[in-house]
């Protein structure tokens, strides 16, 4: 499959993806939306026995420092909200894909960055990355999800002070609030981010898969969580993934997922 703006890098059965726009800090436009949907609808499947997807920017100043301004000019209200629902629907494709997906944060991750990052399961930060929805500077709200994720991740109070303000907040500062796992030197992000996959996918299949799903279910409205894993507990309990994993564990020996 053929990409406009996105490079795609596979090794060891991982994925990185690089929005590559550098001259306008990675900034998401159609272009971006229309290849990121592509791959997590079907792209992905290019790539057997996939184990896990990073997603970053290209250059050193920026993972995603927003969406393309310049593409507000022609939107009236109408286009405004089918223009947020497609991102809305994009990056829900990312958080309930079935393997895990890491954002490595290497710069400024603003509006639709730091929206896209949250939207991955996992978030590392080069110690140079900074972050913020800073929409309310064009009269505007974040439109990705931003006022959804943002409030889980780091409290209401702290998520009310960066959307009412703006203001961008360093990878400590994120590491703290828990929008970040870990804060790394920049030469060390995409290494740990390939360490973090290959140890997840070492694990099985399934579970994995399953432990996405469950945990998205919390944050969805229309779902009983609870429900959703109990039930996912006793269906994988009769999975040939259980037996193998259960079987190894007695007999003391790595299991054969």
């Amino acid at each position: 499959m053929e990409y406009k703006e996105i490079l795609i890098d596979a090794a060891d059965q991982i994925v990185t993806i690089t929005i590559n726009r550098p001259k306008a800090l990675n900034a998401l436009n159609k272009s971006v939306f229309d290849d990121l949907d592509n791959f997590f609808t079907t792209g992905y499947k290019d790539f057997k026995e996939l184990r896990g997807v990073i997603i970053t920017g290209a250059g050193d100043k920026a993972f995603v420092a927003g969406a393309d301004i310049k593409e507000f000019l022609e939107l009236d209200a109408e286009k405004a909200i089918h223009l947020s629902q497609r991102g809305q629907e994009v990056f829900a494709k990312i958080e309930q894909f079935h393997v895990c997906v890491i954002a490595v944060v290497n710069g400024f991750a603003l509006g639709g960055g730091c929206e896209l990052a949250m939207a991955c399961h996992l978030r590392i930060a080069s110690n140079r990355a900074k972050f913020g929805q800073p929409e309310v500077n064009l009269g505007l709200i974040p439109g990705y999800g931003g006022t959804q994720r943002l409030p889980h991740l780091v409290g209401k109070a702290k998520a009310m002070e960066m959307i009412l303000t703006g203001d961008m907040i360093d990878a400590q500062e994120a590491h703290r609030l828990g929008l970040t796992n870990y804060v790394t030197p920049p030469e060390e992000a995409i290494a740990k981010a390939n360490s973090l996959i290959k140890k997840i996918s070492s694990k099985g299949p399934q579970a994995v898969a399953k432990s996405i799903s469950t945990v998205n279910a919390y944050y969805d409205n229309e779902l009983n969580g609870y429900e959703v894993e109990h039930k996912t507990f006793g269906e994988l309990m009769m999975s040939d993934e259980t037996k193998e994993g259960v079987s190894a564990f007695l007999e003391k020996r790595k299991p054969n997922f």
